[in-house]
């Protein structure tokens, strides 16, 4: 049967996602990494889908699902989460045409800024993503420690936390800072993450003024995190890694963009190491993130 691209649909994405697992473990081990991607349940691309389904494509052969791409539009961001191929069928130009239609997804929903987070070592896709006019802006290093080590000389908190909840209230801070620290709000996304129960997300603030926020999951991993100002990511990280390390987890994590020198510095600090590099690409006159900590690669 020929192949044929078509919009995906919900009982697709189990599918998908062993597809993507497939794809990254086969990539990251043929580079020296190890396995290092684990099937986990779609949810939050059954809440795209549900969001806005034009940002979720696949390539079928026969019933066969060979590629998929997914991408999600916050105000004028639009955010390429995820475009795999099956590894036995790269080099066809199946990637290239899933590109191209959630290329159009960008193109039909007017966003202004289109960005990517890839792996470091993946040149053939970074590419195809310059060909589409993303390009390299800074690396992300995925950074992570075991929770006892973190929590050795670890200052105390610099900032005292709020719990989130979904008030206007809240909401009307959480746009503000967004809009500050990566040029959108996300208010559909701080409610989607308010659902899952294995994430805790709090205010971080400074006296009676709120000037960031984080989210912590229960494995221990931080983000994403952001704050108003450059200069307050330092005492809003060190505070995350305090939620983090109190938590049951045995290890901590955070992605860290190279631009984020003082996380960067504390990280080290606290014995946090270096386990993954990837990159940020996106189009001209985006992607100066001093204010913002990613959740991960598909998140951002």
């Amino acid at each position: 049967m020929s192949l044929v691209y078509r919009p995906a649909q919900a009982d697709d994405l189990a599918s998908t996602d062993a597809l993507v697992v497939a794809s990254i473990n086969d990539l990251s081990v043929r580079h020296g990494f190890g396995p290092m991607a684990t099937a986990s349940p779609p949810n939050f691309q059954l809440f795209s889908l549900k969001d806005d389904p034009d940002g979720l494509w696949v390539a079928e052969d026969g019933g066969e699902i060979l590629g998929f791409a997914w991408s999600w539009v916050c105000g004028d961001v639009w955010f390429l989460a995820q475009l795999f191929v099956d590894p036995a069928r790269q080099g066809q130009g199946i990637g290239n045409e899933l590109l191209g239609r959630t290329m159009e997804h960008a193109r039909k929903s007017r966003a202004a800024h289109k960005a990517l987070i890839t792996f470091t070592f993946n040149r053939v896709s970074q590419g195809l993503y310059m060909r589409h006019g993303l390009f390299p802006k800074m690396p992300i290093y995925l950074f992570n420690a075991t929770r006892e080590r973190v929590m050795q000389e670890l200052p105390a908190p610099p900032l005292h936390a709020i719990a989130i909840d979904d008030s206007a209230a809240t909401m009307e801070k959480l746009v503000e800072i967004d809009s500050r620290a990566i040029g959108a709000s996300r208010e559909k996304h701080h409610r989607y993450l308010l659902e899952d129960p294995t994430t805790t997300g709090v205010l971080l603030c400074a006296g009676s003024d709120c000037v960031g926020y984080s989210y912590v999951a229960s494995s221990g991993h931080i983000g994403p995190l952001a704050v108003k100002r450059p200069d307050l990511l330092r005492d809003a990280f060190a505070t995350a890694l305090k939620l983090a390390a109190d938590r049951s987890a045995e290890t901590v994590s955070a992605f860290l963009p190279g631009t984020c020198d003082s996380a960067l510095s504390l990280a080290i600090q606290q014995g946090m190491r270096i386990t993954f590099p990837m990159l940020l690409m996106a189009s001209p006159g985006y992607g100066d993130w001093t204010q913002y900590l990613p959740r991960n690669p598909g998140f951002m």
